[in-house]
């Protein structure tokens, strides 16, 4: 077969990241507004039919182009855009110049060219950004026109347009204005194989936009965006046009803390004013919006600066002065800075390509953090590697192991299947497991392609799209507003599946699982486990060049049900394989699917078995598991004798163990049907109050409101609140956070616990007309739970304060703003995880930054004492 071709193996032809390494740079301003500004007739823009098209005007007006460039170059600038934002073939074919492409696209970059070259120096050179715009397409909305359009026509288009603008001569191709990333990542496919075309590469900067919430048009947060652009051959990421500086704070400030590329802020001018006469006012003055900008170079290491929409020289005359006042910047315009400034000779780029490297960043700069491997839908981004692990996969959504799955895709029910998705969720899955395959069928990629829209635009899970197919794992992935991960290659034919899956992969940016099989066999001892996964390692990391993080063992799991000699050993096997592997190939991941160890026996002997099991390989390093929460028995529930019987199994401690396993479920089922009854009630013999604590603590909502009842809710609300059922919810807590219980319990003993809130809100006494405080609660940025939030905001309201609930993600600058328009008494914060608790000193910080003294409340699994101590010394 043909080689496979790396980009990071092309020579970088373009001097742009390195003046990057050097500093900062600042971009130009508002073409469009500047156009304005010369009151240019139909004749100008070369016909009636024309007027308004802008990008024309490097044909009809390449003067006036020219002249706009140079008045931006004149404020001190250190890049101008090219007038191509509507470029693309499709964008003039609907002007109906589709024939011009390439005459707009060269003809911009020589106009911005030439204009550069007016201004360059040896010691400081100019910059020409080729602006690529949207193709008006959303290919990942639901809109049956918006999204009509396939993943290879966008790549295609964006393929032709920098085709073009490099022939022209631009020094980085930008992607910006960007609504959805699945147009993002077409267009950086298309890139891709222009610059295998072409035998080497220049850098790419993607920039989307946000609304003032955080999010882009179909609802991707900052989060999702940068996990997708993280795992594509992007240099630089960024944020452009949509609000003016200050509502781009936040989305900055998690960029700065988790992306491993160069930053880019090129805002709008404030948020534009509609005057009714059609022209839009951008109110931002230049002074506040340069020294925002200085902000971001100094607080964020923000490496790219400039205006959109409504930026004109004045602004930009502002914005230069502040940030050679930073002293960071790549050329200062007081006299080139540093060394003689001069091209690096041509050279692999390690900034981007497949292998994914962060360049080197100048000491008092941001420090890119390391390579952290994530996933993604168009909603919401988690890590693989969670904490406490494992992450946890659904795997309901899946026709070879669900017979409804296979109904509802027999039916082509998809709100059906959608409906199974969402309960998955609901349970706790962290991502998705999709497989439609049926041998009654013959349309798997397009039955894929149907559900993974669906599910992309539905549920906040992101993506492992199952197939053995690779032309099914295409399809998928040109669907995927994210990143997805592949389930999966092996090596059981050679390199025949890697070789046509990893670069899939590789393209789409997307993590790969891989099965420690090989021509052999399935490896069924540690060593050969080891042997396989190593095999593949050499492959997809050495060859490939994917990252490490990226590729994630699966050291098969067989049912330990049938007492055959040749699998009596397996489970213990994999465990140690796990061991192995993780040890030994550093950096990879690993996942399993649970529950294939108890296949063949009783339901509860399964919850038991799979759960100790999931407990051992967690021990030895397991980060992911493919399991249905349900099926699976919290392990600090087990008691101690079964845990010892599911222990002799997994370790084959005796010749008997299985025997022994299956005799202990069998009586136990036994006992309950002589004596005719359920299973013993496990409450029976505790006192009211710790009937309510166990159902709490162990997720039991039905008949909650009875036994609160019994506990004397309806006299002693408040008693009840603070002596029972917070003291069950901080055990929840505790064993969360000690590894004890896995998120899904925790989620299932919240709705228990809601459920109990709500009974006993209505015996508290509330005082009409009287507050106590007014107090703000938010769940922090980044976090979606709300467990403990919406419980404090109960006892505070029911306790006579005023309180003001913003809900979940919630931006710093968001929460600031209410405290001081409501005068607040108190701020309180959330998180459930360890990850987003980091937003709490945040917050604290940004508030004394501002000179403000609100007392901060702060709470959730991951909070203790020392945490709230270093948290108020930021």
């Amino acid at each position: 077969m043909t080689p496979f071709a790396r980009l990071d193996s092309l020579p970088l032809r373009s001097a742009y990241l390195a003046a990057l390494d050097r500093g900062v740079l600042v971009y130009d301003g508002a073409m469009g507004t500047s156009i304005q500004r010369y009151h240019l007739t139909p004749e100008d823009f070369g016909g009636l039919s024309l007027e308004g098209c802008n990008d024309h005007l490097v044909i009809t007006r390449p003067d006036v182009i020219q002249a706009i460039h140079e008045s931006f170059l004149a404020t001190g600038c250190d890049v101008v855009e090219t007038c191509t934002f509507q470029s693309t073939p499709r964008r003039l074919e609907e002007w109906g110049i589709g024939e011009k492409v390439e005459a707009v696209n060269v003809g911009a970059a020589r106009v911005a060219r030439a204009a550069c070259d007016k201004f360059a120096t040896p010691e400081r050179p100019r910059f020409v950004a080729g602006s690529i715009g949207p193709t008006g397409m959303l290919p990942s909305s639901s809109d049956p026109v918006l999204s009509k359009v396939t993943f290879e026509e966008l790549a295609w288009n964006y393929h032709e347009q920098a085709k073009y603008l490099i022939a022209g001569g631009v020094d980085v191709l930008l992607v910006e204005t960007s609504q959805d990333i699945l147009e993002v990542k077409a267009a950086i496919a298309g890139f891709r194989q222009l610059f295998l075309e072409l035998g080497f590469r220049i850098p790419v900067q993607a920039q989307i936009t946000l609304d003032i919430s955080g999010r882009m048009l179909l609802g991707t947060d900052i989060a999702s965006a940068m996990t997708t652009l993280e795992s594509l051959p992007v240099d630089v990421i960024g944020l452009n046009c949509s609000t003016g500086p200050e509502h781009m704070r936040e989305p900055v400030r998690y960029l700065s803390q988790h992306a491993s590329r160069y930053l880019s802020v090129i805002p709008n001018a404030g948020l534009p004013l509609n005057t009714g006469t059609g022209d839009a006012i951008y109110p931002l003055e230049p002074a506040p919006m340069a020294a925002m900008l200085a902000e971001f170079v100094r607080d964020f290491g923000v490496r790219i600066v400039g205006g959109c929409c409504g930026t004109q020289p004045e602004h930009l005359l502002a914005i230069n002065a502040a940030i050679d006042a930073t002293g960071v910047r790549a050329f200062s315009n007081a006299g080139a800075s540093g060394s003689d400034w001069g091209a690096p000779p041509e050279q692999p780029d390690r900034s981007t390509g497949e292998n994914r490297q962060a360049r080197p960043v100048p000491a008092g700069t941001r420090k890119p953090p390391h390579h952290i491997a994530r996933a993604s839908s168009s909603m919401r981004a988690i890590t693989l590697h969670q904490d406490p692990p494992p992450l946890l996969v659904g795997e309901r959504v899946n026709s070879q192991g669900s017979r409804k799955v296979k109904r509802l895709l027999l039916a082509n029910d998809y709100e059906g299947i959608l409906n199974v998705a969402r309960e998955q969720g609901e349970s706790g899955a962290h991502v998705l497991d999709v497989c439609v395959a049926l041998t009654e069928r013959a349309d798997e990629a397009e039955q894929m392609s149907e559900v993974v829209k669906l599910l992309s635009m539905s549920v906040e899970q992101p993506i492992m799209i199952d197939s053995t197919e690779a032309n099914v794992i295409k399809a998928a992935l040109e669907h995927v507003p994210g990143r997805a991960i592949i389930n999966s290659i092996n090596m059981e034919n050679g390199r025949v599946r890697i070789d046509s899956v990893v670069p899939l992969a590789i393209e789409h940016g997307a993590a790969i699982v891989a099965l420690t099989i090989d021509p052999i066999g399935m490896a069924k001892t540690r060593v050969r486990k080891l042997e396989v996964a190593r095999a593949i390692h050499d492959i997809v990391v050495g060859e490939y060049g994917m990252h490490p993080q990226d590729l994630i063992f699966d050291a098969l799991t067989f049912t330990l049900a049938t007492g055959d000699a040749e699998w009596i050993d397996s489970a213990h096997e994999t465990i140690e394989g796990i061991r192995l592997i993780k040890r030994e190939l550093p950096g990879v991941l690993t996942i399993l699917g649970v529950s294939n160890v108890s296949f063949g026996l009783t339901p509860e002997a399964r919850a038991v078995l799979n759960s100790v099991f999931l407990h051992h390989c967690v021990q030895a390093g397991l980060d992911a598991a493919i399991v249905n929460p349900a099926h699976v028995t919290p392990y600090a529930e087990i008691s101690t004798a079964d845990r010892e019987l599911a222990d002799d199994l997994v370790f084959n401690r005796r010749p008997d163990a299985l025997q022994r396993f299956i005799e202990a479920f069998q009586a136990a089922d036994g006992r309950q049907q002589a004596a005719g009854t359920e299973k013993a009630d496990p409450t029976e013999g505790m006192t009211a109050d710790q009937r309510v604590h166990w159902m709490v603590v162990h997720r039991k909502k039905e008949g909650i409101e009875d036994a609160l009842d019994a506990a004397g809710v309806r006299e002693q609300p408040v008693r009840v609140l603070n002596e029972v059922l917070l003291p069950a919810m901080k055990e929840v807590g505790d064993k969360f956070g000690s590894g004890e219980l896995i998120l899904p319990f925790v989620l299932q003993s919240a709705e228990a616990m809601k459920k109990a809130v709500k009974h006993l809100e209505q015996f508290l006494e509330k005082a009409e007309g009287y507050t106590k405080g007014k107090v703000v609660l938010a769940t922090v940025y980044g976090d979606v739970h709300d467990i403990g939030k919406s419980l404090v905001n109960t006892i505070l309201s029911n306790n006579g304060y005023t309180v003001f609930d913003l809900g979940k993600q919630v931006p710093v600058q968001t929460i600031i703003a209410k405290a001081k328009e409501v005068d607040a008494t108190a701020i309180g914060l959330s998180a459930l995880l360890v990850s987003t608790s980091k937003q709490m000193p945040i917050t604290v910080g940004e508030l004394h930054r501002a000179g403000l003294r609100f007392p901060v409340m702060i709470g959730g699994a991951a909070i203790n004492r020392n945490f709230g101590r270093r948290a108020a010394l930021v």
